[in-house]
């Protein structure tokens, strides 16, 4: 088995090494002709663009990829400095009309996402044309690899039951030099995702037959990102179905979170798109979907006939009414632990972390402070959204509503949901973002800790102290301490995972939905001065 576990490393190795490298092969330029098509469907008004572009890209160079796009994207900026200073020049003299006929010439747009879109048109090299091949060499090996690794160590677990077996006497799972490793791959991954997304151009060609195939377009970063998400979730899926295939409610939310992410995040959206409708993932509530009610968004909608109406009227429903009276039944897990992708890719490829959420107090107070904050701040920013959208206005009560969105998207989007939120898994356990960052946690832990059914009750009599439950509680709840005492738990963090009670030898935790007269805390009860134990057993 050993042998066998061995084997799979190196194959996943070697296929994870060939997919990093497939971003320095290839080379890029484009012709002139590609360029004037290229300038045409963007409907470019100004000269010096093109001029610009003609001398940085328009070569007989063999480019690679960094070499393109730090020219394509100096050839962006240059021509939005030359209509900005003419833009500031006739501010100067109060030519009000000059100036303002120069902001159509300016390009709109991030210049490495600009970038990303002339590489798309411009490469050419292995990646581009045996997308095939490269794909077993790279997504192929990588699966068969891992599940080579993962299987033969699982398999013979044994009997039923998951123990603290070596967890902290591992470099992967207990912080050492493997999980660093680890972080800075996750991180360095979705810093270049997010901001460079030019730098892996080559990526894309090797999906392009799955996503021309699913939409009928070529394949963004963003479909790379969603395809390579999916195909994590399904192997880690498989460690789940193996490490807690004991567990009925363990298979079965494994089951629904695979069903949801690759499903609805992934299948409809495209599908929807190939049918030149907006890709929509009906599952995603705001404020977790935070661009919802963007202008841009919207307007999408807006003009988009029946289907776009829908959506928007569906979106409303779904946060409105549909999470909070799910949330009554059964808990914010029917959502967090169910449905919710940043959940499902939490709990496959970031359930070998989960032992590092810290239960600390000063971790409970850090949790409440930033996860309430960010989900003020979407309502502010949707507030200051919607008001400028319906007044025309700029900005409300002196916010500025790109200035707000902007800041949320950058900080909250893209630093703090990817990069931290996932990139940190090995080092702070794998619901960095679900405990600290996500406003839609923050909104259905308020329904739940004051109005809802479900809870996790205990039975302190059968308590060994034995400390599974804390270990593994990726929320950072002492469930232990709850346990002892034989005190229902009903907190706000908690997802109903259910591993609490799935690592428990005796059976002390269950995960309940029942009257709201039942989320009881035992131990206030029995303390009462007034209250009369066998009365208290009788009515029972």
């Amino acid at each position: 088995m050993k042998a066998i576990k061995n084997t799979g490393l190196i194959i996943f190795l070697i296929g994870l090494t060939l997919f990093i490298g497939t971003i320095f092969t290839g080379t890029f330029s484009l012709s002139q002709s590609e360029l004037d098509n290229f300038i045409k469907e963007k409907g470019y008004k100004n000269t010096v663009i093109k001029e610009q572009l003609q001398k940085a890209i328009v070569t007989n160079e063999e480019l690679n990829i960094f070499e393109f796009s730090s020219r394509a994207r100096n050839a962006f900026e240059t021509s939005n400095n030359f209509y900005d200073n003419l833009i500031a020049k006739y501010d100067a003299e109060k030519n009000w009309d000059k100036k303002g006929e120069q902001y159509q010439y300016k390009i709109y747009g991030k210049p490495h996402s600009l970038s990303f879109t002339l590489a798309k048109k411009a490469g050419k090299g292995y990646a581009k044309d045996n997308p095939g091949l490269m794909w077993f060499l790279t997504f192929g090996l990588g699966i068969i690899g891992a599940l080579l690794f993962i299987v033969p160590n699982l398999i013979l677990l044994g009997k039923p039951g998951i123990k603290n077996d070596g967890i902290y006497l591992d470099s992967a799972t207990n912080r050492g030099w493997i999980a660093w490793l680890v972080l800075i791959y996750l991180v360095s991954f979705y810093l270049v995702l997010y901001f460079m997304p030019d730098y892996i151009v080559n990526w894309t060609f090797i999906l392009d037959p799955i996503s021309h195939f699913l939409s009928g377009g070529a394949a963004s970063q963003w479909f790379v990102y969603g395809f390579l998400y999916c195909t994590i979730m399904l192997t880690m899926g498989v460690r789940m179905y193996i490490k807690y295939r004991h567990n009925k409610y363990q298979i079965v939310r494994t089951t629904s979170v695979l069903f949801f992410q690759i499903v609805f995040a992934f299948l409809i959206p495209e599908i929807m798109s190939s049918l030149n409708m907006p890709g929509y993932d009906f599952k995603s509530a705001f404020p977790l979907d935070y661009d919802f009610f963007f202008e841009w968004n919207l307007e999408t909608l807006r003009n988009s006939g029946g289907i776009g109406i829908f959506i928007l009227v569906w979106g409303i429903i779904l946060t409105l009414v549909i999470v909070p009276v799910m949330v009554y039944f059964f808990g914010k897990r029917w959502y967090c632990s169910w449905v919710c992708g940043c959940g499902g890719l939490a709990e496959t490829l970031g359930d070998p972390y989960r032992q590092h959420s810290n239960k600390s107090l000063n971790a409970w107070k850090l949790e409440r402070w930033l996860i309430h904050s960010v989900l003020i701040f979407s309502l502010v920013m949707t507030m200051v959204t919607l008001y400028c959208y319906f007044s025309g206005a700029e900005s409300f009560i002196g916010i500025k509503s790109q200035w707000v969105k902007d800041t949320y998207s950058f900080l909250i989007g893209a630093w703090f949901a990817g990069v931290i939120g996932t990139g940190f898994y090995p080092i702070f356990g794998n619901r960095v973002w679900c405990r600290f960052g996500c406003p839609l946690a923050a909104y259905l832990g308020f329904v739940q800790r004051f109005k809802s059914r479900f809870r996790i009750t205990t039975n302190g009599g059968q308590c060994i102290s034995c400390g599974n439950c804390s270990t593994y509680c990726e929320q950072g709840i002492d469930v232990r301490a709850y346990a002892q005492k034989g005190e229902n738990i009903v907190r706000s963090s908690c997802v109903g995972c259910g591993i609490c009670s799935a690592v428990c030898p005796r059976g002390v935790l269950k995960l309940e939905n029942g009257p709201e007269d039942g989320r009881i805390n035992p131990t206030e009860i029995l303390l009462g001065n007034d209250v009369d134990l066998m009365d208290l057993v009788n009515n029972k």
